[in-house]
């Protein structure tokens, strides 16, 4: 049983990355899928697809194609950090949003307005649980 699923999602981003994969399969579900699609809309990844199940289950996967730079091979995905955990979670207010890397990465935050960038919730002028650092 996995109690951590975001976790799971960035350790397989990670270890993907590492071994120089081209893609990488997730087991779908709702909010990874928004965390995907952040992460395609900020550049990091280049594609998400989402598949079913094979056996017609309700689960399916996410298929992600991770970006590497042309000429040089390098991933723009230099690491990734949960913060919010199930047995700490991670709430901060709008104007205490954190920055990652002054600027150069992004956190994610699940708000009540759904997930998103720590920069458009504070934009937004919502607080909300941070989930994970990207940079």
């Amino acid at each position: 049983m996995m109690t951590d699923p975001i976790a799971d999602m960035l350790t397989r981003i990670r270890n993907a990355i590492g071994a120089g994969h081209r893609t990488v399969s997730i087991p779908a579900s709702r909010m990874k899928r928004r965390v995907a699609e952040i992460l395609q809309r900020e550049g990091y990844i280049e594609a998400a697809e989402a598949t079913e199940a094979p056996d017609g289950g309700p689960q399916g996967s996410l298929l992600l194609t991770l970006r590497y730079h042309p000429e040089t091979g390098e991933c723009p995905i230099h690491g990734l950090e949960r913060v919010s955990r199930p047995g700490r979670r991670v709430y901060s207010a709008a104007d205490q949003m954190p920055e990652v890397l002054n600027g150069l990465g992004i956190a994610i935050v699940s708000t009540s307005k759904g997930l998103m960038t720590g920069k458009s919730a504070r934009a937004a002028n919502v607080g909300g649980e941070v989930l994970c650092k990207i940079w």
